[in-house]
């Protein structure tokens, strides 16, 4: 029902920064929880964050709790994810999600997917 474009990624050294971001097109993401998953080379899809489309609260696997934050800009129908003290560990595909109406915390809520951006870490 939505269309989602990530952009964003890319390539960085331990240590460092990006922003990937999630656009809507179609419709508006203040509908939806907007999830975050990537996929490393060998493994499966994982979650990383999502934000709920009804309160906005905000949920992250453990591995990256400390470190990444996602948030929503209304105006501009986008959802970031900021990245930061990067490990090599986070290399993977990114994508973004989107689930109608419903709380993210089932991966089959997610009824909407980006076509991913790659990030990369070095050491």
């Amino acid at each position: 029902q939505v269309q989602l474009v990530e952009s964003g990624g890319g390539l960085v050294q331990a240590g460092g920064s990006l922003r990937p971001s999630c656009e809507g097109y179609g419709r508006t993401l203040s509908s939806y929880t907007t999830g975050w998953f990537r996929q490393a080379p060998g493994k499966g899809r994982e979650f990383v964050a999502r934000i709920t489309w009804n309160s906005g609260s905000t949920y992250y696997a453990d591995s990256v709790k400390a470190r990444f934050t996602i948030s929503r800009d209304n105006a501009k129908n986008t959802v970031y994810l900021q990245m930061n003290s990067l490990i090599p560990e986070d290399t993977g595909v990114y994508y973004c999600a989107a689930a109608l109406l419903r709380s993210g915390s089932r991966q089959n809520d997610y009824g909407n997917w980006g076509q991913g951006t790659q990030v990369t870490v070095s050491s």
